[in-house]
């Protein structure tokens, strides 16, 4: 199951300035990337969970708001939280979807970020896909981007991931626990740490590497081929 999702002071003792220096650059570098790149991707993804319907519905409008998408990839959630729902065509139309065409979602449960990472990583090789936009809630969006980038250099694939964190106040409870976006980021933050031990997430090293062949290859998806150089 991992490290407790909402953790408090005493359970980073442990930590050294060091790892926490480096997650915070870690942060900062994936959640300054710029969002408007993603209406030139061609795939969106979103990964759900929490019971946040939020995340659907925000994948939704921009994916209905954007027809130069090519693919809507819904990774599927994790069954044994209370409020998981099994993810239908019927439940993201009663959420604004129209255009179906392009919409894949994962058939099976997906317990844990990192079986969710895997099904994209293997939806991107079969279908081609050389971009996409991944979205999620802010306080998860971190450990997401980290755990795709890793599902993606175990398998050699390499393309731009543009974060586009979902549309939602921090002050909003998370329907699994009731907690909000200042509670959970910590616990996050706890689990980035382990799992970089544990190799399930990019280390620092490996997204610095990376985000140095994304600003150096893909400028004009970026910030647009006017102002690249």
């Amino acid at each position: 199951m991992g490290p407790a999702r909402v953790v408090g002071e005493e359970d980073f003792a442990g930590c050294t300035t060091g790892q926490f220096l480096e997650l915070l650059k870690a942060l900062t570098v994936i959640l300054t990337l710029p969002q408007s790149a993603a209406d030139r991707v061609e795939a969106l993804v979103v990964a759900t969970g929490q019971g946040e319907e939020w995340r659907l519905a925000h994948a939704i409008r921009t994916w209905e708001a954007n027809p130069k998408l090519r693919h809507l990839l819904v990774a599927n959630g994790n069954p044994a939280e209370k409020t998981y729902a099994e993810i239908t065509l019927d439940q993201l139309r009663s959420l604004g979807l129209r255009r179906v065409e392009g919409v894949h979602v994962q058939a099976e449960p997906a317990p844990n970020t990192g079986r969710q990472a895997a099904w994209i990583a293997d939806q991107v090789r079969a279908r081609g896909i050389r971009s996409l936009a991944l979205t999620v809630s802010p306080y998860h969006l971190a450990r997401v981007y980290l755990t795709v980038l890793k599902a993606f250099t175990r398998r050699g694939i390499r393309l731009p991931i543009i974060p586009l964190p979902v549309a939602v106040s921090p002050e909003t409870p998370v329907p699994e626990t009731g907690a909000t976006a200042y509670d959970l980021v910590p616990g996050e933050a706890g689990r980035i740490l382990a799992y970089i031990e544990e190799g399930w997430v990019a280390t620092a090293a490996e997204l610095q590497e990376y985000l140095r062949w994304l600003w150096s290859r893909h400028s004009a998806l970026l910030v647009g081929p006017d102002r690249a150089r």
